[in-house]
C-alpha cells in the first residue's frame, strides 16, 4: 500500500496537477491512503471533497480516526484528516482494535513539539496505540522512534522546496512483519545546497572545491566569506555556467592590517608592539597563536564581527 500523510498540495492547485496526481495514484496499482494536513486540509472547496478519485484511493476526511480493512493483507488501516489549518491531537485516547494481524495508521502529525497546533504526537500515545506502524507527515526531515512495539516514522518531503531544506530527500519503504522496519529511499530530482566558504586569495579555487565538476540541475547558494579583496561574481558565474541554478553572495570583508597601530603612541600601540615582538621571538606554532590574538584584537577594536576558527 501507499501512505500519503498530508500536504500533497501546498497552495492553489491546477487541473493539470490534479490530473497528474490522480493518474499517478491510479497507476500505482496498490491501495492508497491519504490523510490531509494543514496545507491541504479538508475545506469545503478541497479537491479531496469536490473531485473524483481513483477506486484504489481512500481519503480520510474526518478529524477523528476511522478505519477500513484490507482482507487480502489481513490488515486494518486507520487515519484522519485536518479540517482546518490546525488540529488537536488525534491520537489521544486511541487504541487499535480488530482481529486483523496488522494495524497501520497514517496521520499528519507533529512528534517534535508536545504543544504543537498541528496534531501533536507523543511517545506515550504511540506506545499505547496498539499499532504496528504509524506513518506521519508534517515534519520535512526524516525521522523515527519506537514507542513500545510501534514504529512511528516520517520520511520528510520528497523534494526540498528551498535552501532551508537542503540535501537528499526521499520516501520510506516500510516492511511490517513481526516488527516494522523502515528503509529510507532517496528520490531523484534537484536538491538544494546552501554553502559558506572562506575565499582567501583564490575565489575560483574555493568555489570549485565545493561544487560538482559535471553539469547538474541541483540548486546551489554559495556565500563567499572571510577577509579578501571583493571577488568578481560575474566572472565566477560565467566560469560556472554548467551549474545553471547557482546563486553567489559576497559577504567578504576587506583584509585587516593587524599591525596598523604599531607606530601609535598609545596603549593600543603598546599592546600591538608587545604582540609583534612576541611573534618575532616565537616558533611557528606560538607565532600563529599570537597572530590570531592580534587579529581578533584588531577586529574587536574595529567593531567587526569575530568568528573564531
Amino acid at each position: 500500500m501507499m501512505l500519503l500523510s498530508g500536504d500533497l498540495f501546498d497552495g492553489p492547485w491546477t487541473a493539470d496537477s490534479l490530473d497528474a496526481l490522480r493518474d499517478a495514484l491510479r497507476d500505482a496499482g496498490v491501495p492508497v491512503f491519504i490523510s490531509p494536513g494543514n496545507h491541504d486540509f479538508c475545506a469545503p472547496n478541497s479537491p479531496y471533497l469536490t473531485e473524483t478519485w481513483p477506486e484504489n484511493v481512500h481519503i480520510f476526511t474526518k478529524n477523528h480516526i476511522t478505519s477500513l480493512t484490507l482482507p487480502e493483507l489481513d490488515c486494518r488501516v486507520y487515519g484522519a484528516g485536518f479540517e482546518s489549518m490546525d488540529c488537536a491531537s488525534l491520537l489521544e485516547g486511541f487504541r487499535a482494535e480488530g482481529p486483523e494481524r496488522y494495524h497501520i495508521a497514517t496521520l499528519h502529525g507533529d512528534p517534535t513539539q508536545i504543544d504543537s497546533a498541528y496534531c501533536s504526537v507523543t511517545a506515550a500515545q504511540v506506545r499505547e496505540s496498539g499499532l504496528h506502524y504509524l506513518a506521519l507527515g508534517h515534519v520535512h526531515k526524516t525521522g523515527f522512534f519506537r514507542g513500545g512495539e510501534t514504529l512511528c516514522a516520517w520520511p520528510g518531503c520528497p523534494m526540498g522546496r528551498g535552501y532551508d531544506e537542503p540535501g537528499t530527500k526521499g520516501v520510506l519503504i516500510v516492511t511490517v512483519e513481526a516488527t516494522a522496519e523502515a528503509t529510507f529511499v532517496p528520490l531523484e530530482g534537484p536538491k538544494f545546497f546552501d554553502e559558506q566558504i572562506p575565499v582567501g586569495t583564490d575565489p575560483m579555487g574555493a568555489v570549485n572545491a565545493i561544487l560538482p565538476a559535471a553539469p547538474t540541475e541541483d540548486i546551489f547558494r554559495v556565500t563567499l566569506t572571510g577577509e579578501a579583496e571583493p571577488p568578481n561574481l560575474e566572472q565566477l558565474r560565467n566560469a560556472l555556467s554548467h551549474i545553471p541554478n547557482l546563486e553567489l553572495r559576497d559577504k567578504t570583508v576587506p583584509p585587516v592590517d593587524i599591525w596598523s597601530a604599531l607606530g601609535a603612541d598609545s596603549l593600543e600601540g603598546a599592546y600591538f608592539r608587545l604582540l609583534h615582538d612576541a611573534c618575532h621571538a616565537a616558533d611557528d606554532a606560538v607565532r600563529a597563536e599570537v597572530e590570531l590574538a592580534a587579529r581578533i584584537s584588531r577586529q574587536i577594536l574595529d567593531g567587526r564581527e569575530v568568528v573564531l576558527p
